[in-house]
């Protein structure tokens, strides 16, 4: 009934067609000191040959669609949805400080967009790999489509993308640390039987 397995999280965003938060769950949320947090993680495992991979936690999702006819069918995340949320804007803080070239294999912007953020053949909401619910959908669609943000917009999404960027600086001389850190992030993929397992009675995080 319920799949589990642990993922390289860049294997995992590149192989998924599309995460959707369903409209029950809380907003995001993380604040600067988990954002930071992350963020040392990520430079630590980057920089350490000795550290292989650093856990980030568990993705639990459902399909969406009740008949998996196409494999472009969304997720729908149970857990997960801070996580996936704070990568993506990290991801596209990059791809941006990066600007061109490419400092380590696979990590090159156009990548980076294509592979984790963006379905690229695909249209309207298809073409976005994570939508969010509320004010927060309109807000990372914007960052993604690099357009101005709504006058409703999300304020946890908009600072930690300045965070990010912040940070990005700072850090420019070295943004193959980053790389490499982000490449050692797992997380353990779990997918529920949509028949099986009822969401609602999973805790809401």
């Amino acid at each position: 009934v319920m799949k589990a397995t642990e993922a390289k999280l860049l294997d995992f965003l590149k192989k998924s067609p599309q995460f959707v938060i369903p409209i029950y769950q809380r907003t995001y949320s993380w604040t600067e000191k988990e954002v930071r947090q992350l963020w040392d993680d990520i430079l630590r495992a980057g920089q350490n040959d000795d550290i292989s991979a650093h856990f980030m936690g568990s993705v639990v999702y459902v399909e969406k669609g009740l008949y998996s006819i196409s494999a472009q069918s969304p997720l729908l995340v149970i857990d997960g949805q801070q996580r996936l949320t704070t990568v993506s804007l990290l991801i596209a803080a990059l791809a941006s400080a990066i600007g061109e070239g490419e400092p380590i294999e696979g990590f090159s912007p156009r990548k980076l967009r294509n592979y984790y953020l963006l379905n690229p053949e695909e249209e309207g909401e298809r073409h976005f790999k994570l939508i969010l619910s509320q004010t927060d959908k309109a807000s990372l669609i914007s960052i993604l489509k690099d357009a101005p943000q709504p006058k409703e917009h999300s304020i946890r999404i908009t600072e930690n993308l300045k965070l990010f960027q912040e940070l990005l600086v700072g850090q420019k001389e070295d943004l193959e640390t980053v790389c490499k850190g982000i490449a050692k992030l797992m997380v353990v993929d779990i997918s529920l039987d949509r028949d099986q397992d009822n969401p609602h009675s999973f805790s809401r995080v």
